[in-house]
């Protein structure tokens, strides 16, 4: 467990930078004048590049193993999120060098889980549950150091520091691997990426998990994207100024992330008890009932907002460990790279367009003079009605006889 928690802790540093740009957006908008379309095309630009990393540290840990891909593309976040800090100074420079950012960012991910499906087989739903957790304590680490630097070094200060923290996790992840060897499942004869990628496709309960995870990826990364924006917008609202509503709106989402922590966490051990797809459609349900409810409640006191962010983040991200360790029980381990790679292209495929939408509507809205729980309440609804597949499909693979190898049969 102690190794487990070291690794984790290295996620949670290379973390960081995925809301170093949510948290300073209000601010940016503002000295960049930018659009809300505009803003959530950057994000949405970490995302592309994310999912291009994805696949492709999938493919080359299934080719050289997940210990050496990872500590290479760690190496390059760190150089990336430096240069992103130092040098973004309009939208077309954020748009590229957040981009680059997000594609150098995917190598603590897909390889990261390899590691831990390697490293613990028994309760891997818990394990990869605090994989997953420690992502979420490094949004909220990210939000909170952003939130700290506005009032003292403004936006750029948030991007510096936050930037510093992939090389802390690249060492981290360097001494926690010192003894792990680096494994690399050998394939048949004439076995290349194409054939990879046919077997997953051929496989169809993982084909259904991987769908759910992109319904659900929607939804999550458009609830990361915008939630401390809309938090700065109910602070503004309620009387606060334009940099103190911002930093709060950073602060208190980084204290919704941090009880995402707990949700990561309790999502894999309850899978582990009750199943896999038992607990999925629980979490996503609820993760739904928030998205379609969360933008209408702008005008209501902060405390409420703030009680159900937390619970819309607990459940939107309760059931992300659970979607990672269904995969690795329904494919053979000789693909699990390439079905993690194609999950990343759907998944973060999705999660790239759902913050552009979101803004979309939100300039929609504006320019129409809707009152303002409108404006939100449409926005926010795009990410329920880009989840709302989720439950269908997992519902389908519950029904499926594979679904018996699921949690030692539990489904």
């Amino acid at each position: 467990m102690s190794w487990l928690l070291q690794f984790c802790a290295a996620r949670a540093a290379f973390a960081t930078m995925f809301t170093a740009w949510s948290a300073v957006l209000p601010l940016l908008r503002t000295d960049w004048q930018m659009t809300a379309w505009q803003a959530g095309m950057v994000q949405s630009a970490y995302h592309v590049g994310f999912l291009v990393s994805l696949f492709s540290v999938g493919f080359l840990s299934d080719r050289f193993g997940a210990r050496r891909i990872y500590l290479l593309t760690g190496a390059a976040a760190v150089a990336s999120g430096l240069l992103f800090a130092f040098l973004a100074e309009g939208f077309a420079s954020a748009l590229l060098l957040y981009g680059l950012t997000g594609l150098c960012s995917g190598g603590s991910y897909t390889p990261g889980l390899a590691i831990v499906a390697q490293r613990m087989p028994e309760r891997r739903g818990l394990a990869l549950g605090f994989y997953l957790a420690a992502a979420s304590l490094g949004y909220a680490v990210g939000l909170l150091i952003a939130s700290a630097m506005i009032p003292i070094a403004g936006w750029r200060g948030g991007f510096v520091v936050t930037a510093l923290f992939p090389l802390f996790g690249l060492g981290l992840g360097w001494w926690a691997l010192r003894d792990v060897p680096n494994v690399v499942h050998a394939l048949p004869d004439g076995h290349g990426t194409r054939s990879r990628i046919g077997e997953v496709l051929r496989n169809k309960p993982a084909m259904l998990s991987i769908w759910g995870y992109t319904f659900h990826a929607w939804e999550l990364l458009g609830l990361w994207a915008w939630l401390p924006a809309f938090l700065a917008a109910a602070a503004l609202a309620g009387g606060s100024g334009g940099a103190e509503a911002v930093s709060l709106g950073a602060t208190l989402s980084a204290l919704t992330y941090l009880a995402a922590v707990v949700g990561s966490v309790i999502g894999g051990s309850l899978s582990d008890r009750y199943g896999r797809t038992t607990i999925t459609l629980l979490m996503a349900v609820c993760s739904l009932a928030c998205s379609f409810s969360f933008g209408w409640m702008v005008g209501m006191p902060m405390f409420l907002l703030v009680a159900v962010a937390i619970f819309y983040n607990v459940t939107g991200v309760g059931d992300s460990s659970i979607h990672s360790t269904t995969l690795t029980e329904l494919t053979d381990p000789r693909y699990l790279g390439a079905a993690y790679s194609l999950r990343s292209v759907l998944g973060f495929g999705a999660g790239a367009i759902a913050p552009w939408v979101f803004g979309l509507v939100l300039d929609w809205g504006r320019a129409g003079s809707l009152p303002e729980h409108v404006i939100w309440g449409l926005a926010w609804s795009t990410l329920g009605i880009g989840g709302l597949l989720g439950p269908v499909v997992i519902w389908r693979l519950r029904r499926m006889p594979e679904a018996a190898k699921l949690a030692n049969g539990k489904r």
